[in-house]
């Protein structure tokens, strides 16, 4: 059944145009946390947790986890544009994720976990270059943003087992996300604004 739905996320460009669906791709440290964050976001359709930003065709988590394929663990959001806006999913973004850092993410080292947000056509980096810039001005911390934004690559859909992780290893997720320290930064970094 995932696979299948894999499938359709990845049809999303032609069947999503007639139901008047959108596409988002975010990278912020561990797809399973990424994948957390915007399941909650009213508006979204759907998340596939994969990888970006390599080279090498349909690689695997084993390879990319070595850190030598030139990806980053990314998610795909298809979402209702009627619902939901890309400046809320950006926000969203920002407020969940660390930008102070190149190649890490709380507990998780090395380029298959930089941040970035990945436009797919030129409203979107528009928006996205605002928003660095709006945060960079109004940032809570001192630390400099240093997220990239660069154009969207081809997607690769991790395997079965990455796919709701969260959901269906709720206890083993818990452990993981506390333990690497994720909520603890984000509150210190953004504090004020992921209460509200």
């Amino acid at each position: 059944m995932t696979r299948f739905l894999l499938v359709l996320f990845l049809l999303a460009p032609a069947l999503g145009q007639g139901q008047g669906l959108a596409k988002a791709t975010f990278a912020a440290g561990c797809f399973w946390c990424t994948e957390e964050a915007f399941d909650k976001v009213p508006g979204v359709v759907s998340t596939v947790s994969g990888y970006m930003g390599g080279e090498m065709k349909n690689p695997s988590y084993a390879l990319v986890s070595t850190g030598r394929t030139g990806h980053t663990e990314v998610l795909q959001v298809a979402y209702d544009p009627k619902k939901l806006s890309y400046e809320k999913l950006l926000e969203t973004f920002w407020l969940n994720h660390d930008p102070t850092y190149l190649d890490r993410q709380f507990c998780d080292h090395g380029s298959q976990y930089r941040p970035g947000i990945f436009f797919h056509d030129a409203e979107q980096k528009r928006l996205a270059e605002a928003s660095r810039a709006r945060w960079q001005k109004d940032k809570p911390f001192r630390e400099p943003i240093v997220t990239p934004i660069e154009a969207a690559g081809e997607f690769w859909p991790a395997e079965d087992y990455h796919q709701d992780y969260y959901k269906k290893n709720p206890a083993r997720y818990r452990f993981y996300v506390t333990g690497c320290g994720r909520y603890d930064r984000l509150d210190q970094l953004w504090g004020k604004y992921r209460a509200k």
